[in-house]
């Protein structure tokens, strides 16, 4: 461990800060994920709210020391709300050069660099594309900031010298020391990630004993060593009262699935295939077998959407989840079900495109295709979840569409809220809404016949468990006769059936809220609406700018077919409407095709999220045309 000189009495003093942006990053080998994960997670259970980014390339091992390699884990954590991962950085862990070549222009003036030196040594600087000779460590240029210069390989390797580990496995452990000076400098207990590390690693004891030596040696450095002299401290957020947890967009939308079964009585079925950024819905949901969850992994997209179309049948609530490459393939599919009138749950996320595109990155490329990417007219309902925790939300939601309208339903999320995480108030089972399952278990037609699309007053067919006696019934791809079900090549009845499928998606905006301003008041000059998870940086800046005495206001759209019915006659009453994207304007075209109203687009496709200094510009830029 190490320890102050002998005779030399450190002092440290204490700052209260209401809200810190901390930055790891490094090689994808470096941990610098897991080490974000666990310093949000601590910070979450102390009672912080946060808001996280992960930032990593799509390569399983990038090139080491390079630009592109570099892997990046953003977390902001404060004593008041926080609504996005933050504009700009307080504090940057740079493992190498190359991290802190890319991550530098966004840290602000006068903030912390914790450098590991061993990462700035000639190989990784000529890597990163540094001048020849430079070296920010050693030179001016780093004058403006706060730069503590660590040997974090070092100090690992002396912590672990004795423990009989292999080089290989002492330089993984490194990340656990950043994250012991991290706990060590926010005034963070250990304790959380000392039980990860303990159950993680409980049948490979020498490991988690490195990583726990690591993890302390740390943090004692931070407590004993005279380079640092300041601590910060954050104190617990002021939210509403209850349970919380920190959640990522994919765990919470596989709980929403899977609080969606609980309620409605029906078994969980999701087929799916493996694609980034969706699968860890796959593998969170693959651990609830004792709560009636069924997992399949497929072997191909088709087959997984295929898969799920058949649970459907027999009376499953069946989900299949994608990105846009999969969504792409299982189209054929989803207009079987469509036809079909099953419910349905297809949960994209979506990532950076065309093609492979960017896996790892964020876009919100897909609603287009969500809203017209099959053949035929074949509307479905379109969810949108806005941030991690509302995924829940959003899943639960397109769950209860998908059943009580007979339906599929698109349930998109994307890569940035997938992946990122904030806390997460457990909802009591009171606090969710009904999710009402009607299987017809007796002939619906005169003379004991059987009319399996025969409808309700919403325009819904029955949903019919095969085997059932008395019920036997006709299902395919082709059209239907209305009612009988019986196939049918007539013009007429085609059309009208085309008709009555639309007529029932659209029936649905009886079944959702009516829209309410977000922040800001109805008739303000300005409006900014939204969708998906652009929600944190628009409220942000909304919020900003409203105390800088801003006539400006936000609306966010959770449901995007059908729009909610009042979305015409609220936006009407606002003078300018901005339209911030993660595309080319796609939500922009529905809006101006709807509601021929003149909308303005403000579009980025980085794979990055919005800035909120992006966004207010923006705002005030229009606001003065």
């Amino acid at each position: 461990m190490i320890s102050a000189e002998k005779g030399v009495e450190k002092t440290t003093q204490e700052k209260e800060v209401d809200r810190i942006v901390v930055r790891f990053s490094g090689d994808s080998g470096d941990g610098m994920q897991l080490t974000g994960m666990q310093f949000s997670d601590t910070a979450a259970l102390f009672g912080n709210d946060l808001s996280t980014f992960p930032d990593y390339p799509s390569e399983i091992r990038a090139p080491i020391g390079t630009v592109a390699g570099v892997s990046g884990f953003q977390v902001h954590f404060g004593s008041r709300e926080i609504f996005t991962p933050g504009d700009e950085y307080d504090v940057i862990i740079a493992m190498n050069a190359a991290a802190l070549k890319v991550d530098l222009p966004r840290l602000k003036q006068g903030g912390i660099i914790i450098a590991n030196t061993a990462g700035f040594d000639k190989k990784n600087l000529n890597l990163a594309h540094y001048p020849d000779g430079a070296d920010p460590l050693e030179d001016d240029s780093l004058e403006n900031y706060i730069l503590y210069k660590v040997d974090v390989t070092k100090h690992t390797k002396e912590c672990l010298k004795e423990t009989g580990l292999g080089m290989k496995e002492i330089e993984r452990s490194k990340n656990m020391f950043v994250l012991g000076l991290l706990f060590w400098l926010f005034e963070k207990p250990l304790d959380h990630t000392l039980h990860f590390i303990e159950e993680k690693f409980s049948k490979k004891p020498e490991i988690a004993n490195a990583n726990i030596l690591t993890l302390k040696a740390g943090w004692n450095y931070g407590e004993n060593t005279e380079i640092f002299n300041t601590q910060f401290k954050v104190a617990p957020a002021k939210l509403q009262a209850g349970v919380y947890r920190s959640i990522t967009g994919n765990h919470a939308t596989a709980i929403g699935l899977i609080a969606a079964s609980e309620k409605s009585g029906l078994p969980l079925f999701l087929g799916s295939y493996p694609i980034t950024p969706a699968t860890d819905i796959l593998h969170e949901l693959a651990k609830y077998k004792g709560n009636n969850v069924k997992t399949l992994q497929a072997e191909d997209e088709i087959a997984g959407v295929c898969s799920a179309i058949g649970a459907s049948y027999v009376g499953n609530l069946a989900v299949t989840t994608t990105s846009g490459p999969g969504l792409a393939l299982k189209t054929e599919a989803i207009g079987l079900a469509t036809m079909l009138e099953i419910p349905l749950v297809i949960v994209n996320v979506q990532r950076g495109g065309p093609s492979t595109g960017l896996p790892t990155k964020t876009e919100q490329a897909d609603l287009l295709m969500a809203m017209h990417g099959r053949h035929g007219e074949s509307p479905l309902p379109v969810i949108a979840a806005s941030s991690p925790s509302d995924c829940f939300n959003s899943a639960y939601e397109a769950c209860r569409i998908a059943v009580e309208h007979m339906t599929p339903v698109i349930l998109l999320t994307d890569g940035y809220i997938a992946n990122g995480s904030e806390p997460w108030r457990f909802p009591t089972e009171d606090n969710l809404s009904e999710i009402k399952v009607n299987f017809l278990d007796k002939p619906n037609g005169e003379n004991d016949t059987i009319l399996p699309y025969k409808r309700n007053e919403n325009l819904v067919r029955p949903w019919i468990k095969p085997g059932t006696k008395g019920l036997e019934h006709r299902i395919g791809g082709l059209e239907k006769q209305n009612e009988t079900g019986n196939v049918s090549y007539d013009p007429l009845n085609h059309e009208l059936m085309i008709n009555l499928r639309a007529e029932k998606i659209k029936k649905i905006e009886n079944d959702i809220p009516l829209l309410k301003v977000d922040s800001g008041k109805e008739k303000a000059k300005l409006v900014v609406l939204g969708w998906g998870s652009t929600s944190g940086a628009i409220k942000t800046a909304v919020l900003e700018l409203i105390e800088d005495g801003f006539d400006v206001a936000h609306v966010h759209l959770h449901y995007i077919n059908p729009f909610p019915k009042n979305l015409g006659e609220l936006l009407s009453g606002f003078d300018k409407i901005l339209i911030p994207e993660m595309n080319s304007g796609q939500l922009l075209q529905l809006i101006r095709a709807k509601y021929l109203l003149p909308a303005v687009g403000f579009s980025k496709v980085q794979g990055l999220p919005f800035t909120t200094t992006e966004l207010k510009n923006k705002i005030i830029e229009l606001l003065n045309s």
